[in-house]
């Protein structure tokens, strides 16, 4: 066996498919983008679907990536299998109806055989294929399989319901007899069972059926090559190691983990070993995941970031850690990874702080679980009882962060058990919501072959040209190709067109088509990219249009000219942006709109209104100073030498436009731009505010909107400086804080008056001590303005100790108000929550609270006497 590093062997595999003529794709970002059916990136073949869908043609139908991936649907397994992760890297190899199963096979036995390549020895190697699937299994010994070593399982198809489908032939390693956990006689022990000695490295699927909505499967037009290869995996074998943790892919995280912890050392200790493994996953998880711009929330990504960094801090703290650690193991994460995702280490000091900042924020939160954990056993044993319910479990987990094995063991000190089933009955009704919350999305789109193969040119002139004169060459007329129409809603392509397609943010142009005559015959509602990169044309026809003909096409350029200043103002945005929050900050999304532009941006944390002023500042500032913005065409390489960002995690070409404003920004993009900044005019920000985990956004206006902006908010600060009576404008805020000082000053003065006329009422109602059954009972109304009063009330009642029970109610903005308090010797007897619980129907309202103290509202203040007359009744009642 070849000794190499998983940096070898990730540039192997990407090295041997290149040789066959397969183009590298980079590894994307695990946040899906223009993808709701997905949480994160979880696969290779994720970021492959707009191809295998026909909504976009590759330049090259062979493509091959190693895809770093996030699955989540396992994360309580980590750790404690061998081969459970939850971020992970999925080498694989695609064909977009290009080569097919032969093909596949035949690459996949020498990549694996060949001494040139992996190298392994053949008899070591077993396939597994459909029973059908004869051609598999020829193929699979004219590569130089044995007969023996290909096994028929019936599982082995490829089925996510409707959509592409295909059998699939899985290819497993045997790691030997010193690996083999199960008897000679077990059904499991097979190459294809669920067994630890032999070891499934890669699947490829041969997609080459359409799952229709009836049910059946119809040939696909394009047959496809989906494959999937764990590199982890992969490591393992080459490093010998028992499972993919002793690999240099975690080693070096378990031995800093070690470092931190109180003497701990991997390899000596199984529950130790669960431990370090769960925190070398996770730290690699949460580092991938902040440095791709999702951040710890409450829901979505936010809330796996969030749960992963709360596992692996509770599993620290088994292994003695104090205090946050996490940080400390994001360089190692990034040293790791350097040589094929080096932005990982170039973002490190940014992830440590962010991981820092919710490992102590989970260091407070663990407290308050610990305490409500505390509480319950302590709630169980004095009502006899020897269970925490499930729904209790689950609010540990979800709000605390516990996973529920760790409540089990904080029970089972006190010899309490867990219902761990109805924990689980919450958590599926978590996943419910889940998954009813991202809809009904499809996971693979079907085949759309209705333009894939249309590769009529269509060049797009509207950098420097808003009319043309295009000949109509493609038109779509109800779904199908057509040569003519007359009325309705059609798409179509011309050979020239000055009308930009939406992308990067942009929106579409909008204008007319007009005949030879001048008349308009259609009005172009929107404008996408064909599946070949043309734009292609929505349009409304007004009058007869033929395919062949000629017809001039004309941007609306008002709308034009609105757009380009949006967009040349979101790059200096986003600039600016980056000048006052740092480098870390990124794009995750933008609107161009001809009203008005939007831009979402990674940041942790609020945003410190005066840092956004700043932002604002720049922009105008840089509009000010008259820059020239200049494009160029080039490479790739060449754009990134000149220092070019790219945006938002853009796919681009060969040759990439790049825009620059002055020397103030260089970025790629494919949009339309004004010649100066001056064209802009003014920049104005009218709102910020968080629209996800991490994610802010900012809309702003420009030019002529931004005037019109500047202008109403001027005219209402002179309404108001007219009503306030004052001269200047600038005097606005002084009075203002006067007014609010003077507020302030009679709100004091007003419930001091009211705290008076309360503790005279008080004075009569305290001295009305009745007896209601064996309970001393204080009840009345009161005048007061606020629920607070009541409560004080409450308060001296108790200082004085004047009964066993306080019963007030009061009318406040024209509801009813009623408190009840219990001196502490009689709460096991009587409960304020019982007594308000059985009194607030009087005032149609309802109420609840703690044993010594409750409260209740309602809408009938006119039932206030008789709550009072009830709570004497249902005191006399009482034992």
């Amino acid at each position: 066996m070849k000794e190499l590093t998983s940096s070898q062997i990730r540039q192997m595999y990407l090295d041997f498919f290149k040789s066959k003529g397969h183009t590298i794709e980079p590894s994307a970002s695990l946040v899906p983008k223009d993808d709701p059916s997905l949480l994160w990136i979880n696969s290779g073949v994720a970021t492959m679907k707009k191809y295998f869908s026909g909504q976009v043609v590759p330049e090259n139908p062979r493509l091959t990536s190693s895809q770093k991936s996030i699955r989540t649907n396992d994360i309580e397994n980590v750790g404690k299998t061998a081969r459970h992760h939850t971020l992970f890297e999925m080498l694989g190899n695609f064909s977009v109806g290009d080569y097919f199963k032969k093909e596949a096979i035949t690459w996949a036995w020498e990549l694996l055989t060949s001494p040139d390549w992996f190298g392994w020895d053949p008899d070591k190697l077993y396939m597994t294929v459909y029973p059908k699937d004869t051609d598999a299994k020829t193929d699979w010994e004219a590569a130089g399989v044995a007969p023996d070593h290909i096994i028929a399982v019936e599982d082995n198809f490829w089925d996510i319901g409707e959509g592409p489908s295909g059998p699939d032939s899985e290819i497993f390693y045997d790691r030997g007899e010193a690996f083999n956990n199960l008897a000679d006689d077990d059904p499991e022990n097979y190459p294809g069972g669920e067994n630890e000695r032999y070891l499934e490295v890669w699947n490829i699927v041969f997609s080459q059926f359409n799952h229709e909505p009836d049910g059946s499967y119809k040939p696909l037009p394009r047959k496809n090559i989906d494959t999937g290869m764990g590199l982890e995996r992969v490591v393992s074998i080459f490093q010998n190691a028992r499972t993919n943790f002793e690999t240099d892919l975690f080693m070096p995280i378990i031995e800093k983990t070690a470092e931190l912890s109180d003497g701990k050392k991997y390899g000596v200790n199984k529950e130790d070993d669960v431990s370090f493994k769960v925190i070398a996953d996770h730290a690699r998880a949460i580092t991938f995941a902040i440095g791709d711009g999702a951040l710890p929330g409450n829901e979505g990504r936010g809330y796996v970031i969030r749960r992963l960094i709360r596992r692996a801090v509770v599993n620290g703290q088994k292994l003695g850690i104090k205090g946050a650690f996490l940080d400390q193991l994001v360089p190692v994460v990034g040293t790791i990874m350097q040589s094929y995702y080096p932005d990982v280490l170039a973002q490190a000091d940014y992830i440590a702080k962010v991981v820092r900042s919710e490992e102590d924020r989970f260091g407070e939160t663990l407290d308050g679980g610990l305490t409500l954990l505390n509480s319950l056993i302590a709630d169980l044993k004095k009502q006899g009882g020897s269970q925490i319910a499930g729904p209790d479990a689950f609010k540990l987990y979800d709000t605390y962060g516990f996973p529920v094995e760790l409540t089990e063991e904080y029970a089972d000190d006190q010899d309490i058990t867990v219902d761990v089933d109805g924990f689980k009955a919450e958590m599926q009704k978590q996943k419910d919501r889940a998954r009813n919350a991202r809809g009904k999305q499809t996971a693979m789109g079907l085949q759309h072959d209705l333009l894939i193969n249309v590769t009529t040119p269509s060049q797009y002139v509207g950098y420097t040209q808003l009319e043309t004169t295009s000949k109509l060459t493609e038109l779509v007329v109800d779904d199908q190709l057509a040569d003519e129409a007359t009325t309705g809603t059609v798409e179509a392509m011309f050979d020239t067109t000055p009308f930009y397609a939406e992308m990067g943010g942009q929106v579409a142009d909008k204008g007319d088509i007009l005949d030879e005559a001048g008349h308009v015959v259609a009005h172009v509602a929107d404008v996408q990219h064909a599946p070949n990169g043309q734009n292609l044309h929505t349009l409304t026809v007004v009058a007869p249009l033929k395919k062949g003909a000629t017809y001039q096409l004309k941007v609306d350029a008002i709308f034009h000219s609105k757009v380009e200043k949006n967009h040349t103002a979101t790059h200096l945005l986003d600039k600016a942006l980056r000048e006052v929050f740092g480098e870390h900050t990124q794009q995750a999304g933008s609107l161009v709109e001809g009203d008005y532009l939007r831009f979402d941006f990674t940041h942790f944390g609020q945003v410190d209104p005066a840092d956004l002023a700043k932002a604002e500042a720049i922009v105008n500032e840089k509009i000010f100073a008259e820059l020239p913005v200049t494009t160029v065409e080039t490479d790739i390489e060449s754009a990134k030498q000149m220092g070019a960002i790219a945006l938002f995690s853009e796919k681009y070409g060969k040759v990439v436009r790049v825009v620059s404003a002055g020397d103030f920004v260089t970025e790629f993009c494919g949009g339309n731009h004004v010649k100066n900044t001056n064209e802009i005019g003014l920049f104005k920000i009218t709102s910020e505010s968080g629209v996800g985990a991490g994610v802010r956004r900012i809309e702003a206006v420009t030019s002529a909107a931004a005037y019109k902006y500047l202008h109403e908010h001027d005219d209402i600060l002179h309404a108001v400086a007219s009503d306030l009576k004052v001269t200047q404008v600038t005097e606005v805020a002084q009075k203002v804080n006067a007014l609010q000082a003077q507020v302030k000053s009679l709100e004091q003065k007003q419930a001091a008056l009211e705290g008076k006329l309360a503790s005279q009422q008080a004075g009569a109602v305290f001295d009305n001590v009745v007896t209601a059954g064996n309970y001393k009972l204080i009840s009345g109304t009161v005048q007061v303005s606020k629920m607070d009063q009541l409560r004080a009330l409450a308060d001296t009642w108790r200082d004085q100790a004047l009964s066993d029970v306080l019963v007030l109610g009061a009318e406040v903005n024209g509801k009813a108000n009623l408190i009840v308090a219990v001196s502490a010797d009689k709460q096991k007897q009587v409960k304020a929550g019982d007594l308000i619980k059985a009194i607030s129907p009087k005032i149609n309202g309802g109420g609840g609270g703690r044993p010594n103290l409750a409260q209740a509202g309602g809408k009938n203040p006119a039932g206030l006497p008789d709550a009072m007359t009830a709570a004497a009744d249902w005191l006399a009642d009482q034992d």
